[in-house]
């Protein structure tokens, strides 16, 4: 739709100051009410008509916008980043340079500005059909007639209603310039049609109108002259003839946009900026502002850029954080442009706006190698930070350009530079899985460490796995990174990987076999040794188990029955299993010692002895006291989550109540729970131990599923015990209905009393026939039913717990080598002396890196005791499923390796350590014939061969010659 107002300066219109017929007067109440109804009527017409003008009008579009989405985690709380969630709402944040965009004027733009001047759309359809005959036939007439007095033809309105009024006089003159012939319409409207012939490039209407002393000065609704469209249309015939009429070629637009100059430095013509500067342009119109300089670079017209700074303009800018052309250049990545500008003394240090970006930054996050490289070669800083503490290297890495990367590391920028989050180069490379892997590779060469985590805690894999990039993740893992590293919130590596990119698990579980290789021998050498690598089990090079406790955490359990995994835990857990033996052997003795003091104090009342004990026991407790407060410090966290830590407190706060002096009847009772716990703690410790461990499981499974199913029927067994309360009454097990509950349950076990209750002579029976139907209903619904029910139920379990005994098995050794390597590596253990720390410590580690990471053991000697022979067999087995894998099809591979299983089973047999004579005797026996068999696999198959050459040289009648 056509605008409703022309800007210019402020002056308001008035009804009296415009001269207009009588007929507009008359028709005015009719027009305010059809106005807008008639412009959007005409609206499409014109816009119609306008098209085919639009289309063949040069174009003055100079695009400034640098879009590059970069990934990055801003303005997000990495602290409460959940695995869950997805990459884009955990760390993929759009980052856009904070670069306005800089452009003129579309030609649309100009094309509806001149449009809307009187008479303009008439101007529009009528100039372009002036040509041959009609031209020459219109000029003729035009020299001899006089034009229109010069009149202001844009016009600013101060209030709706005189906007109407004038929107209706531009309605009519339209109307009537449509009519009108071209001679009347260069007549009456001089000055449209000169501007509309400057933009539409028609040089004989210019030169007309110009003789016939059009103003020169006139100007469209934005301020634009004449000479603003013959530069932005490119047209330097126009233009040179406006200037020798003497146009103003530093005339600016109303809003101080630009100058002819700025116009034709965006088109990129030579030559337009050649006449103006010869008619005495401004090169350095705008300065400190955007320069006709920074349009001609942002065109990347070099040439251009070259005359005008020949002509004086200024590559740099004196007013600070303000861009300058080499920014302009280094962002567009224009390399010809910036090797002008830097030969004519642009300097790279500059900072631009709130953001602090240099040129390099620019250039880096472009990813302009060659732009990078020369102003390196300028002197340009590679530690540059931005606002954000960003150097080049981060935004070359987001940018994904290894050129631009390689330029800056070899021109010595650092590989662990941090932003100010603790971002690395390594981490924006990761953001983005375009060429992730290349950048990830080359700057690991250049030092980069794979393991820096950020202020949230966040390591490259974390943002790698973030962004299922699986071949980044495998990338980082085989460079060293660490799986099990967590962010601040406590998440690691390997729960992302687990979530995002779970097509790594194989990959992960085929590292642990590549771990156990062959290492001397064949495999049915009796001398084969074969090689257990543990470094992929500790990645990080921190705690030994803490990979364990992921695959744990993470649901990933079964992997710890890799023999890889099954073997470090079991030798694992012979390095430290002297530290649960000094722990058995102190509960042991404090267990006797406490038990002692209850009989001698409680029991028997020997006070002599009571007091010989007093003093042990308490230094006991203030050791388990001691002991309790250090693991609080340690770890409240996973303290109070463990129900052992509070049976530990229980029996503390029970043996200091049983020490005070002198003895109450209230201190019995602490007693006896006492030294029932007390005892309950022993054989929990005791249950720490493997070959105990699974039993103390199973008791504590069945206890737990006794007492749910107990709280599922104690409906029932209530009911039945206060009948038993209503009806036997006279005796005193039902006397208190707290006792007869009692009673009631301990009847479950099958102690009735039946003759005792209905057959004795002292007490009789109050309620006869009653109370022998409801014994019965107890004996059948609750002795009977119930007892063996909850004994079932709570029994089921054990099956399930058998079958998954292995697993629990190696869960539960996992946990407590983990739990007791917290303790002895614990910072709060830094300040005990280190000669005994050193001691310890030295002896929980099974691996000391880089030289002891690895262990070789021979699978074929009966020596071999290290490690547990069914776990050798399968290290054995895992090895020769690879090998035949690798040498024969799928469709032989269980065949060879039963056959190589076979072989072991054979060499086990004869370097049995049995030296009965009998038994050799029978391995020989066993030998002759397997030879033999073989023999005659090999007769068979050298005949079948000679019965094929036979039929073959018959075919080819070739003698056979024997």
């Amino acid at each position: 739709m056509p605008a409703l107002f022309y800007k210019h300066q402020e002056y308001t219109w008035t009804f009296s100051k415009i001269k207009v017929n009588e007929e507009i007067y008359v028709t005015m109440s009719i027009l305010n009410k059809k106005l807008f109804e008639r412009l959007s009527h005409r609206g499409s017409s014109q816009e119609e008509s306008r098209r085919s003008n639009i289309d063949s009008t040069p174009s003055i579009i100079v695009n400034y916008e640098n879009n590059e989405e970069d990934i990055w985690m801003d303005e997000i709380d990495k602290k409460s980043i959940s695995s869950e969630e997805t990459s884009e709402a955990i760390m993929c944040h759009i980052r856009q340079r904070p670069m306005n965009q800089q452009q003129l004027w579309t030609k649309e733009e100009i094309t509806l500005a001149l449009s809307n001047l009187p008479a303009g759309e008439a101007a529009f359809a009528t100039i372009p059909t002036l040509h041959g005959n009609i031209l020459e036939k219109t000029l003729e007439e035009l020299q001899n007639l006089h034009l229109r007095e010069p009149q202001t033809i844009y016009r600013k309105t101060c209030t709706f209603t005189n906007g109407c009024v004038k929107k209706t006089i531009l309605v009519s003159e339209n109307n009537i310039a449509t009519r009108a012939t071209p001679t009347e319409l260069l007549v009456k409207w001089p000055e449209t049609c000169l501007l509309v012939a400057c933009w539409l490039g028609h040089f004989e209407i210019v030169k007309v109108l110009l003789e016939k002393n059009v103003n020169i000065f006139c100007k469209d609704e934005n301020g634009r002259t004449p000479v603003h469209l013959a530069a932005c249309a490119a047209i330097v015939k126009i233009l040179e003839e406006l200037l020798s009429y003497g146009a103003d070629p530093c005339e600016w637009d109303f809003n101080k946009k630009c100058t002819p100059l700025h116009c034709a430095a965006a088109v990129g013509n030579v030559a337009c900026i050649k006449s103006l500067i010869k008619a005495k342009a401004d090169v350095n119109a705008g300065f400190p502002g955007k320069t006709p300089l920074h349009y001609a670079v942002l065109s990347n017209a070099v040439d251009s850029a070259e005359v005008l700074l020949q002509a004086g303009a200024h590559p740099n800018n004196p007013q600070v954080y303000t861009e300058t052309p080499l920014h302009v250049a280094a962002s567009l990545g224009s390399v010809p442009c910036m090797k002008l500008l830097l030969s004519h003394g642009a300097d790279v240090r500059v900072q631009l706006g709130t953001a602090r970006s240099t040129p390099l930054h620019l250039a880096a996050e472009e990813g302009s190698a060659e732009c990078t490289k020369l102003l390196v070669d300028a002197g340009a800083s590679c530690e540059a930070k931005n606002f954000k503490g960003q150097t080049a290297m981060h935004l070359a890495a987001l940018a994904q350009s290894l050129e631009t990367l390689e330029v800056l590391i070899n021109a010595g920028a650092k590989a662990n530079v941090e932003d100010i989050d603790g971002r690395t180069p390594l981490h924006a490379a990761v953001a983005k899985s375009l060429r992730a892997n290349e950048l990830v590779k080359t700057l690991i060469q250049a030092g980069a460490s794979v393991n820096k985590p950020d202020k949230f805690g966040y390591t490259p894999l974390h943002i790698a796995a973030l962004n299922e990039n699986s071949s980044t993740v495998m990338m980082l893992l085989s460079k060293g990174a660490d799986i099990t590293v967590r962010t601040k919130g406590g998440i690691s590596a390997l729960s992302f990987i687990i979530r995002r990119t779970p097509d790594i698990l194989p990959r992960f579980v085929t590292r642990l076999d590549q771990a156990i290789s062959l290492y001397d021998h064949e495999l049915g050498d009796v001398d084969c040794e074969l090689r257990l690598d543990f470094r992929p089990l500790v990645p990080g090079g921190k705690g030994e188990t803490d990979l364990m406790l992921c695959l744990i955490e993470v649901g990933q359990g079964h992997i710890l029955k890799h023999p890889l995994c099954e073997s470090f835990l079991y030798l694992k857990w012979l390095r430290i299993r002297k530290f649960f033996l000094i722990s058995l052997v102190f509960h042991s003795i404090f267990v006797i010692l406490f038990t002692g003091y209850i009989a001698v104090t409680y029991l028997w009342s020997i006070d002599h002895l009571s007091k010989i004990l007093f003093w042990p026991i308490l230094s006991y407790t203030c050791i388990l006291i001691t002991k309790e407060l250090f693991q609080i410090a340690h770890d409240v966290c996973s303290y109070v989550k463990r129900w052992e830590n509070w049976l530990q407190w229980c029996v503390i706060l029970t043996s200091c109540l049983v020490l005070i002096n002198p003895i109450n009847n209230w201190q019995h009772h602490i007693a006896a729970l006492g030294i029932l716990l007390i005892w309950i703690e022993l054989m929990i410790v005791v249950g720490r131990f493997p070959m105990f461990g699974l039993y103390i499981q199973m008791f504590t499974q069945v206890a737990i599923n006794f007492f749910k199913f107990l709280g599922a029927y104690i409906c029932l067994i209530i009911g039945f015990s206060l009948g038993f309360c209503v009806l036997h009454k006279n005796y005193k097990s039902f006397a208190n209905p707290l006792v007869g509950l009692l009673k009631t349950i301990i009847m479950m076990s099958g102690e009735l009393e039946f003759e005792d209750v209905y057959f004795n002579d002292n007490t009789k029976v109050l309620y006869a026939g009653t109370s022998h139907l409801m014994l019965l209903s107890f004996v059948i619904l609750v002795t009977v039913i119930l007892t063996n029910l909850m004994v079932g139920l709570a029994v089921s379990d054990i099956q399930e717990l058998r079958r998954c005994a292995g697993l629990d098995r190696l869960v539960r050794r996992a946990e407590l080598v983990s739990y007791l390597e917290g303790m002895l590596f614990s910072k709060l253990l830094d300040y005990a002396p280190k000669n005994i720390m050193r001691t310890c410590r030295r002896g929980a580690m099974l691996l000391h890196p880089p030289y002891h990471c690895a262990i070789q053991i021979r699978p074929n000697d009966p020596r071999e005791k290290r490690l547990p022979r069914d776990l050798v067999k399968a290290i054995y087995r895992l090895v020769c499923e690879r090998k035949v894998r690798n040498t024969t099809g799928r469709s032989t591979f269980m065949q060879s390796v039963s056959v190589l299983e076979s072989d072991y089973i054979k060499l086990n047999r004869l370097h049995s350590t049995n030296s009965s004579i009998e038994y050799n005797q029978q391995q020989l026996n066993e030998l002759v014939t397997e030879l033999k068999r073989c023999s005659y696999n090999i007769t068979t198959h050298l005949d079948s061969i000679k019965n094929r050459v036979e039929n073959i040289a018959k075919e080819l009648d070739v003698p056979i010659t024997c």
